[in-house]
Parts: structure tokens; C-alpha cells; sequence
């Protein structure tokens, strides 16, 4: 029997694996947007320029005017917004035209000297409601107007003391520029100060009629030493030089007015009853610049250190350093003292001085011979 023998088929092969695909490709990752520019700072506006004009009687009194002019000195040294002018004249029409002129020029505040000023200065202020205005040694009634006034009696008080403490002859002077009330308020300050050291210190009196005449304060100066007097203060403006040149001739003593006047004649000018115009005038224009000047009067007395006598500021040591060794030892170690404990008195309301004027109450006068007690 015939076999039959099949072939098998062959075995189908195994099919790959297929291939694992491709990761993906991690996408990169976006790019930082790139910060926003910083917007422009907004411009800022210009600081305002403020513009001061001082209307002046003729300087170079070393004494009141030029004290007010050192007072727009120190506004150019600390205020560099602050643009200033000084305008010069002693004719008082020529002033008045000087202050309109500034107001219609837009300055922001306009400064004017004396009491004499007032009215017109009123009158100016009314005219021009935008402007500032302020005056030394007066009072305004505008609301844009600033009275600047001083204890004149106050800063007198404290060289009257000295002039008692320091005579030889128990007989001090007082030389006014010209007989009115403000002067009169300096007069009586400084006997109020001699007679709280010593009642029986006489003080004499006179008026030279005018702030300017040098020559005439001088005349009347030799004539009070001749009458015994030793010490002299003068409150005379310009015309006051002409006494402390007397009291260099006649190799006596005299006391200044306003402003340091010490250096002038060294040794024989014992002090200067110091009444700060300078700083009055810088501090109106601080308050222009701050908003803050807003009418009214501002008095400046010991308490606000606006008066008295220089060496309550430590400003100079002429007299200490050039005058007659007993003297000078004696203004350092027993009259500064004594005239240092009287102000704290002053400032504390424990006394007061009387005023002339009667402006400014006083319950509790200084006590004739109470420095003593």
C-alpha cells in the first residue's frame, strides 16, 4: 500500500515588535514675556520761586536798617527758592511808589520798616489782596498784612541792669534817637532795669531829634559825661554812633542798639541791647514759603529771644576781651549771671517790666532793688 506522504507547511515566523514610537519631544517652554517698561516718572513740577522785596530807609546805620537787611542776607544763605530785593531810599514817598511797584510785579511778599510806615503800608496791602505784607515795628490791619513788634522794654530792662552794676558814678545815661512813644518804651525798659539793681542810680535823659545826625548824638553825649555820667546807651539808630564815639573819646562807656555794635569801639561799647529785626524778617519768609503767614502780629520778646542784651546769645566777647580788667571780670562773673537769672524771671512771669506804651500788661513789675532780695 502505497503511502502517502504530505508535506507540512513551513511555520509562519513570529511577526517583530513593533517599534516603540518616539517620546514626544517636551515642548520648550515659553519664553518669559519680557517685563512691561517702567512708565515714565509723571514731571514733576518745578519748586515755586518766591519773590521778596524789603522797601529800606538808607543802610548802613550798623544798627536797625542794616539789621533788617541782614535779615534778607540770611534768607539768600538758606533759601536758595526764595529770590529776594532791596530797595533803598529815605524818601518816604519814594518808598510807598517802591512798595506799589512790587506788588504790581507779582512779589509774594513785601516787607516794610518803621511805624511810621503803617498807614500806607495798610493802604497798599487793601489794593493788592494777593500779596503778602509785613512791617517791622508796627501793627497791619489787613488779613494779608503781618505786624513784626518788639519788647523793646524787655531787651532794655537787661542793659539798664548792666549799666548799674557797672558805674562808677552812680549816674547812666539813655540817648533816644527822637521823643516818641517807641523810644520812650526803650527809656523807660532801661530804668526799669537800673532801678531793680540800685533806686538810687540816677539815669538822665535826652533826645538828639533825629536817627540820622551822628554829629548831634555826640554833642550830647560829651555833655552827659561832662555831667558825671559814665555809662551811655543809646538808642538812636545811625545818630547812636555818634554817642559811642564819644564814649571812646572821653575814654568812658556807652552801650549799643539793634545790632551788635560791640565791635566798633572795643572796650569801651560794653554791650548792645540786641533786637533781632534779622530774625524776624527770616521767619516771615520761612512762613511765606510754608504757607503759614497768615496775618495777625507777631511779637518778639525775651521769651521768644527776639530782644536783650547780646551776651544772652553768646555773639561776642569784645568788652570781655578788650575792656578794664576789673570791669571785664566783673560783666563775666557777677552782671551776665545776674542778668541771665532776672530773664528767667522775665520769661517765667514771676516779674514783668512795664511798657510805655501799655501794649502789653504787667501784673507783677520788676521790684525797684530786687535783684538784692
Amino acid at each position: 500500500m502505497a503511502m502517502l506522504v504530505g508535506c507540512a507547511p513551513a511555520a509562519t515566523p513570529e511577526p517583530a515588535a513593533p517599534a516603540e514610537p518616539a517620546a514626544p519631544a517636551e515642548p520648550a517652554a515659553p519664553a518669559e514675556p519680557a517685563a512691561p517698561a517702567e512708565p515714565a516718572a509723571p514731571a514733576q513740577p518745578e519748586a515755586k520761586t518766591y519773590k521778596v522785596a524789603l522797601i529800606a530807609s538808607l543802610l548802613g546805620d550798623k544798627s536797625f536798617m542794616d539789621s533788617a537787611a541782614a535779615g534778607i542776607k540770611l534768607v539768600n544763605e538758606n533759601m536758595p527758592n526764595v529770590e529776594t530785593k532791596i530797595i533803598e531810599n529815605a524818601d518816604v514817598g519814594e518808598q510807598q511808589l517802591a512798595a506799589r511797584a512790587m506788588a504790581e510785579q507779582g512779589y509774594d511778599l513785601v516787607v516794610t520798616i518803621g511805624y511810621g510806615s503803617a498807614d500806607w503800608t495798610d493802604e497798599i496791602a487793601a489794593a493788592f489782596p494777593d500779596t503778602k505784607f509785613a512791617i517791622v515795628d508796627a501793627t497791619l490791619a489787613q488779613p494779608n498784612g503781618t505786624g513784626l513788634v518788639f519788647r523793646e522794654d524787655e531787651g532794655s530792662f537787661t542793659v539798664g541792669m548792666v549799666a548799674a552794676m557797672l558805674t562808677k558814678t552812680k549816674k547812666v545815661g539813655y540817648i533816644g534817637g527822637m521823643d516818641v512813644p517807641l523810644l520812650r518804651r526803650f527809656e523807660l525798659g532801661y530804668i526799669q532795669g537800673v532801678k531793680y539793681v540800685d533806686p538810687s542810680i540816677e539815669v538822665v535823659s535826652g533826645w538828639i531829634g533825629d536817627f540820622n545826625d551822628a554829629n548831634k548824638g555826640k554833642e550830647l553825649a560829651l555833655t552827659q559825661y561832662q555831667e558825671g555820667v559814665d555809662i551811655i546807651f543809646a538808642a538812636a539808630g545811625k545818630a547812636g554812633e555818634g554817642v559811642l564815639n564819644a564814649s571812646k573819646e572821653r575814654g568812658l562807656y556807652s552801650i549799643g542798639v539793634d545790632s551788635d555794635q560791640d565791635y566798633l569801639y572795643p572796650g569801651h561799647v560794653i554791650t548792645s541791647m540786641m533786637k533781632r529785626v534779622d530774625l524776624s524778617i527770616y521767619g516771615a519768609v520761612q512762613a511765606l514759603v510754608a504757607g503759614e503767614l497768615s496775618g495777625g502780629t507777631k511779637v518778639f520778646g525775651l521769651k521768644e529771644d527776639g530782644v536783650g542784651m547780646c551776651y544772652l546769645y553768646d555773639i561776642d566777647t569784645e568788652f570781655l576781651d578788650n575792656g578794664p580788667a576789673d570791669m571785664a571780670a566783673k560783666m563775666k562773673d557777677e552782671v551776665i549771671p545776674a542778668v541771665k537769672t532776672a530773664v528767667e524771671k522775665i520769661k517765667s512771669g514771676e516779674m514783668c517790666v512795664k511798657d510805655y506804651m501799655e501794649v502789653f500788661p504787667c501784673e507783677n513789675p520788676a521790684p525797684e532793688g530786687g535783684m538784692g532780695k
